[in-house]
């Protein structure tokens, strides 16, 4: 589809590039620059993403550089990147064409100098330190004389001849190699495995589990050594069940595997050394020790034998001591018999007593008889009818006592009940109502007791004693007041009018 020609032509002939375009093209030119660059700088934030890759950045003074580790090589890395460590980073320049900017792709990395792979040592022992994995509680004793020692090493070196050699002077063992990487980058993971693998070695399998491991290496520089300063060769040695001695370097060289060792020997030669002791000296420690214990128990022996003749005059002789033992018997079966006799003689007496108490049968069945009898005539027909009549006399009595009691203690609140209703209708306002008054009450029905209560065109009820009627009030003067008639005297007997 063709466009129109914009209105104005721009005055030079640049190309017109896309953005894709152009950040294709800084990609190109930047890589084709630095295609193997080696950066030195402080290392700043690290961030390890869930997918194994390691971002990081690497920072000067007025100058940061964004860096990133593949997975693939960070599994390769002799020295994880941490914070505030100089490093020097090894790889590619790229650009992120996602955010405009441009980063390292790093091949490898390590601590820039001896200072600072001293200062990162110095970092991770007391990181490890700070967990435990150097306290004595864990230390474990080394055996006295184990039967299999197993080997972690390089195959080809001259530490495995010192060891075999110092073995076979000393006291010849059972050993098992396990040959290792001791230098470069895949030393450390190898390491941590064969330490790992013996351990998880059954015992009584085919491969005889070792009582003892040795690792060991020759001499070497701070970097040569540096695998055995690895926190998984570390953590390794730490977990081991079996007792470990580290034998890394000469003596003056110190690794993080020495602290969390068993036992740090100086050589590998030492460490055959501290592993098992001279069979020759042993052989004459167990012969001294074997004279010296037959000269005991013959010494003792003696002792014993004086002893024993010594008891032996104050026994008596064997064949009186079972006659006066089988005098004894005889006295007490003899006792024992008479005890016995005397003892039957008066069971019987009072079995004899107890049965000249006893009743006989017959005499208990005749006086069961006796009271059955008894029984039968109270429950015969006419006997029941005489008990059933005399009880019902008794309940008829109890009735008429029960009846007159009842109708005696209800007179006097029957008297009281009905003073009280005279008295309640003496003071009702009905009786009043008798004597031609009525009650005023008002719409709502509430009695009304004063005319300005009643406005104008308010429906009233007048109660009379004879019903009730339905007014209005009106406006006029009140009616004239009458006089009163003097009060009539109540008649003797009767009570006074309230009104």
């Amino acid at each position: 589809m063709e466009t129109a020609a914009p209105a104005s032509q721009p005055a030079d002939n640049l190309p017109e590039l896309s953005v894709s375009e152009l950040s294709r093209a800084v990609k190109r030119t930047v890589e084709q620059a630095f295609d193997r660059v080696r950066i030195r700088g402080e290392i700043g934030r690290v961030t390890v993403a869930g997918s194994g890759h390691i971002y990081l950045s690497m920072k000067e003074e007025n100058a940061v550089l964004d860096c990133v580790a593949w997975r693939n090589t960070v599994n390769r890395l002799t020295h994880m990147p941490e914070q505030g460590l100089e490093m020097v980073a090894t790889g590619r320049l790229t650009t992120y064409p996602g955010r405009s900017s441009y980063q390292l792709v790093i091949e490898n990395i390590e601590p820039a100098g001896v200072g600072a792979l001293m200062a990162l040592l110095e970092q991770r022992r007391k990181q490890l330190g700070a967990e435990g994995l150097f306290d004595d509680e864990r230390k474990q004793p080394i055996p006295y004389l184990p039967s299999v020692i197993g080997v972690i090493t390089s195959p080809s070196g001259a530490v495995i001849r010192d060891i075999m050699h110092r073995l076979r002077d000393r006291f010849p063992r059972h050993v098992l190699l396990w040959p290792v990487a001791v230098q470069g980058e895949a030393a450390a993971g190898q390491i941590a495995e064969a330490i790992n693998g013996f351990n998880a070695m059954e015992p009584g399998g085919p491969v005889p589990r070792p009582d003892l491991l040795i690792v060991a290496r020759g001499g070497g520089s701070v970097e040569d050594l540096w695998a055995f300063n690895e926190e998984v060769v570390v953590r390794a040695a730490a977990a081991s069940t079996i007792p470990l001695i580290s034998a890394v370097g000469h003596e003056t060289d110190t690794t993080l595997i020495d602290f969390a060792s068993d036992r740090r020997a100086p050589t590998p030669t030492a460490a055959a050394e501290m592993a098992v002791p001279v069979r020759a000296e042993l052989e004459a420690r167990l012969l001294e020790a074997e004279g010296r214990l037959v000269g005991a128990a013959g010494r003792r022996l003696e002792r014993l034998r004086g002893e024993l003749r010594g008891l032996e005059r104050g026994l008596p002789h064997p064949t009186r001591l079972v006659e006066q033992k089988s005098q004894d018997l005889d006295n007490a079966t003899e006792s024992l018999r008479r005890v016995m006799t005397m003892a039957l003689s008066e069971r019987r007496g009072e079995v004899r007593d107890l049965a000249h108490r006893l009743r006989h049968p017959r005499e208990t069945i005749a006086e069961k008889r006796a009271a059955l009898a008894q029984v039968t005539a109270a429950l015969r027909p006419a006997a029941l009818a005489d008990r059933l009549a005399g009880e019902s006399d008794r309940l008829q009595r109890t009735t008429r006592d029960l009846g007159r009691g009842f109708a005696a203690r209800m007179d006097e609140p029957r008297r009281h009940l009905d003073q009280l209703g005279k008295l309640l209708e003496s003071l009702s306002y009905r009786s009043v109502l008798e004597r031609g008054y009525a009650v005023v009450r008002g719409d709502d029905g509430t009695p009304l007791t004063r005319a300005a209560a009643a406005t104008p065109g308010t429906a009233l009820a007048l109660e009379f004693a004879d019903g009730s009627v339905t007014a209005v009030a009106g406006e006029g003067a009140a009616p004239p007041k009458r006089k009163k008639a003097p009060p009539k005297s109540a008649p003797p007997g009767k009570q006074g009018d309230l009104f």
